[in-house]
């Protein structure tokens, strides 16, 4: 995969979405409001859209005063693997992972941001936390059931690890390990990589158009699956050094 050149205090939006062409440009809309005076970019990634996904970000990049980029898949590959190729098409040395289906709120961009820059270098994401969340019964049970047994076993002490907006560096996010469902799992992989975590909570929305294209059986067989493997990976690193480089002379 090539890596991009990343432009110091160029801050990169990356959007994961698949059939969302009606959300996309009220998204943006409000991206540019919260975003005003920042340098920004917006990275859509288009997971295998078959709908008019394209035609529409065709439109809104040339209507559009901040950049917006159109990565697209050309078959779905699921969200992991769609943040993945955002993190190495990102220009920015910060990414802000969003969900394009409009229930996150971009007015949480900023104090993400501001959260992982508050923490210094120790600090490795900013994880948002949702807040009266949209979804219906069914989903908020099988979240709710997914984040306590992974934080019972993981220990990364987050509430919410599924929510879809985070504010992370690039160059770490590059290099985390990457696995299908791997996007659950982003604080406990920061954790192992030897930084901290920080949380902000936000409020979900309701979407305005479609239904979630990436379901509760993904949480299901699999996840538990992905949990074992991430809960090896960290057995596996139990010490951290720090690393210096000492210079002679």
């Amino acid at each position: 995969m090539v890596l991009i050149q990343m432009e110091s205090g160029l801050i990169s939006i990356v959007i994961p979405c698949k059939n969302e062409a009606a959300n996309l440009p009220p998204l943006l809309d409000e991206i540019e409001v919260a975003m005003m005076g920042r340098r920004f970019e917006v990275v859509v990634v288009d997971d295998g859209s078959t709908d008019n996904t394209c035609e529409v970000l065709s439109t809104e990049a040339q209507v559009r005063k901040c950049t917006v980029r159109h990565i697209r898949h050309d078959r779905s590959a699921g969200k992991s693997l769609a943040l993945r190729s955002g993190a190495f098409a990102a220009r920015g040395g910060i990414v802000v992972m969003i969900d394009g289906d409009g229930q996150n709120d971009p007015q949480y961009i900023l104090p993400l941001i501001d959260a992982l820059l508050a923490g210094g270098p120790s600090t490795g994401i900013a994880a948002g936390q949702r807040l009266k969340r949209q979804d219906g019964a069914l989903k908020r049970w099988a979240s709710r059931f997914a984040n306590w047994l992974r934080n019972g076993i993981l220990k990364d002490d987050t509430r919410d690890t599924a929510c879809g907006m985070k504010a992370i560096g690039t160059e770490l996010l590059r290099k985390l390990p990457f696995f299908e469902g791997s996007h659950r799992f982003l604080p406990a992989l920061v954790i192992q990589e030897g930084y901290g975590v920080v949380h902000h909570d936000v409020v979900d929305r309701p979407r305005l158009h479609g239904t979630s294209h990436y379901g509760i059986l993904d949480r299901g067989y699999k996840g538990t699956l992905d949990l074992m493997g991430v809960w090896w990976l960290r057995s596996r690193r139990k010490n951290m050094p720090k690393v210096e480089e000492i210079v002679h002379g």
